[in-house]
């Protein structure tokens, strides 16, 4: 069965538990022709805390993970309600899988385009330096860019503010819609005034 990308949206804090869950149950579910990879893209940052140097590994998206999957049933072609005819077996699967609240697009999600996944796949070269970021706050309505990750350079605005983790969440124009996506404040940067008239041109 021909597999392609797909975005998956997960409780914040238990990615990792639906990307283990999702690999253990394929073995065990004999799900290998329609569960393919499941990734969480990471990068490891070197940052300062309380004067002391340390390396931490970063989700690049908090609440997603990427998954190969055969989702859509390309023989059956378009089902009764005339939308495109999906398998089963992966649809039950994914909604039996602990920590996933469903896919980025809803019940018939586009997948993603080679280039996308070979973006959010590539982590940082290998010898580039370590960034060290420091603590900055940020406020709701505020537009900030990525600086991290496949959509280095991309405005949004800010819906929410976690200080106590250290934690936003951010409008963004993700998959060719407008998705909240969670990141970290080391992910983005405030950007100024002239720099939202410039955007916005």
């Amino acid at each position: 069965m021909d597999k392609q990308w797909f975005v998956l949206h997960t409780l914040t804090g238990q990615e990792n538990k639906a990307q283990k869950s999702i690999e253990a149950r394929v073995k065990l579910e004999r799900m290998e022709d329609y569960i393919g990879r499941c990734e969480i893209p990471t990068e490891k940052v070197s940052e300062k805390k309380n004067g002391k140097k340390r390396t931490i590994t970063k989700k690049f998206f908090p609440g997603y993970v990427l998954a190969e999957l055969a989702l859509y049933d390309e023989a059956k072609g378009i089902d009764e309600n005339g939308r495109k005819a999906i398998y089963a077996r992966t649809w039950q699967f994914l909604r039996e899988t602990p920590g996933v609240i469903g896919f980025v697009g809803g019940d018939r999600p586009m997948p993603l385009k080679q280039a996308e996944v070979d973006a959010i796949l590539s982590n940082k070269p290998a010898g580039a330096p370590d960034v060290e970021r420091p603590k900055i706050d940020f406020s709701v309505d505020e537009t900030v860019k990525v600086t991290v990750g496949p959509f280095q350079g991309q405005m949004g605005q800010v819906s929410m503010v976690d200080p106590d983790k250290g934690r936003l969440r951010v409008e963004v124009n993700v998959f060719s819609r407008k998705v909240p996506v969670d990141v970290e404040y080391w992910q983005v940067e405030k950007v100024a005034v002239e720099e939202t008239f410039e955007e916005a041109k």
